[in-house]
């Protein structure tokens, strides 16, 4: 007898439909094909023993199990719960009228225990594209799956639930989330707080244009500044997530194995800080079984890398190419995948290697030429794709003391939220840009106009201070943004003069 079952393969962050196709006829031998790699061969063991273990029997025919399409490669254990059932199905051990409506993943224990897997929301979305009647899965993915909505989705915790539910001895409860609900809950919910922060008005200024437009920050001080701290919070002010950005981060989420079981939907954006000691390709991803990396991970939110040259350079240069396409390309011999990276890098360093050059009161114990030398870690091309270059001066005790708390998060986040506004309105015919940072030259060509005395300003700037081309570029959105801020059409001069003030970074005009 021939039997169905379907399941799921995801490639990227998108699912694909696998056909499970079980076929049972005279003989003893078994065949399993269509590309499994050895996790998914090794299924047979793991259903013979779940099966007996229950008082059922793998079949003494010949089994023949086909994975549909034949060319894209099946990876894990997920596999398990649909060739189990496939099997059952075909050797008439349960009906198999109705296996062929649901999509069916989880990985079998010996005892019949089914254990979570990864990946589930973007087959959930899969699942529900195709039409299929529900979906079956571990109960401690079901809540991810929920959030797709006009899907059922059962969570089973034992084979022998499935199995009935087939037979219809049992009806399985159907997994709900209130999505709205959920998402509006915590989408605000955060622990850092920028009214923890004494001083710093000129670096808390700089943070709110950076997430007003999207901007890629690097901070440079003496240690105990505060440049952690404020990075931390950063996060607390940027624009919340719109579901469509809460699924995609989720995808990605899933797709690495990285949700946490409680949780249904990322809410939040991210915030990602790798140790310096990560690898070029935990970074940016791939492996022999590609998965995203911390670049991707952070998709939607923030990368942070602190103390950023201390960072192997070969690291920091894979991320040069994601921080202009933002998308991340992994390319192999028979495929490529693509995970996307739209991201804000804030990084932190110490201006050279004893930490204390430019110090208002320490005095630095680095010989000629090492400020240079130190700050050279970081090359022009990647210095050139960070927007905003800031400075971070040390508080003084007497402020540290005696400031009142600062501003809170929620006001700040609330003008950031005015300013992103204005750039969705001006982007929504353009497909994937939502902030002034994703405008492509084309873009700036028709929004970042500048008069005649802000143009001599900024080629007097260029000239100065021998910026780049793209440093150039990175001038005009800052200024946009600014402009935003003060709800501008046009960019003024003074929103140019205060965009070049942050362009501190560059060779010739820091630590020479």
């Amino acid at each position: 007898m021939l039997v169905k079952t379907y399941g799921g393969a995801f490639h990227g962050i998108d699912a694909h439909t696998i056909t499970i196709e079980t076929d049972a006829t005279k003989g003893y031998e078994f065949h399993l094909v269509g590309l499994p790699d050895n996790a998914v061969k090794e299924s047979q063991q793991r259903i013979v023993a779940a099966l007996g273990n229950n008082n059922y029997k793998w079949p003494g025919r010949k089994i023949v199990i086909n994975m549909a399409p034949a060319d894209l490669r099946k990876e894990g254990a997920a596999y398990d719960l649909p060739l189990a059932i496939g099997v059952l199905g075909a050797s008439e051990q349960m009906t198999g009228d109705r296996i062929h409506r649901f999509m069916i993943m989880g990985e079998l224990s010996l005892d019949g225990s089914i254990l979570p897997i990864r990946g589930v929301l973007p087959i959930a979305l899969q699942a529900k594209q195709n039409g299929l009647d529900g979906f079956i899965l571990p109960e401690q993915n079901a809540k991810e799956a929920a959030v797709v909505e006009d899907l059922d989705v059962y969570g089973v915790n034992h084979i022998t639930q499935v199995i009935d539910f087939f037979k219809g001895d049992i009806v399985l409860k159907e997994t709900k989330v209130d999505l709205k609900k959920t998402f509006e809950h915590t989408v605000t919910d955060y622990e850092a707080d920028f009214s923890d922060v004494r001083g710093q008005e000129n670096v808390k200024r700089v943070m709110e244009i950076a997430a007003s437009g999207g901007h890629n920050l690097i901070m440079i001080g003496p240690p105990g500044a505060g440049k952690t701290m404020l990075s931390k919070r950063l996060s607390s002010i940027l624009p919340p997530l719109t579901l469509e950005e809460a699924l995609e981060t989720t995808k990605i989420h899933s797709v690495a194995g990285k949700m946490d079981k409680l949780t249904s939907l990322i809410t939040r954006r991210p915030f990602r800080s790798p140790h310096h000691t990560i690898s070029d390709v935990a970074l940016v991803g791939g492996g022999n079984h590609p998965q995203p990396g911390e670049i991707s991970l952070a998709h939607n939110g923030v990368l942070f890398l602190d103390e950023l040259p201390e960072f192997k350079r070969t690291v920091l240069e894979v991320l040069r190419q994601p921080l202009e396409d933002r998308v991340v390309t992994i390319s192999r011999a028979k495929f490529t995948v693509e995970y996307p990276a739209s991201l804000m890098l804030v990084s932190s360093m110490n201006p050279c290697p004893c930490g204390y050059y430019n110090h208002p009161t320490r005095e630095c114990t680095c010989s000629p030429g090492m400020v240079q030398k130190y700050l050279a870690k970081i090359s022009g091309p990647l210095m050139d794709r960070i927007d905003i270059h800031m400075e971070v001066i040390p508080v003084e005790f007497n402020k540290l003391a005696s400031t009142p708390p600062g501003e809170n998060s929620a006001s700040v986040r609330k003008r950031v939220i005015k300013a992103s506004e204005i750039q969705a309105d001006r982007f929504k015919s353009f497909k994937h840009v939502f902030s002034n940072a994703q405008m492509s030259t084309k873009m700036m060509q028709k929004f970042c106009s500048v008069d005649d005395t802000a143009a001599t300003l900024l080629k007097t700037a260029m000239e100065k201070l021998d910026l780049s081309a793209r440093a150039y570029d990175r001038i005009l959105k800052v200024a946009r943004t600014i402009a935003d801020m003060d709800t501008s059409d046009a960019i003024r001069s003074e929103h140019i003069s205060e965009a070049i003030q942050y362009r501190s970074l560059d060779r010739s005009t820091w630590g020479s």
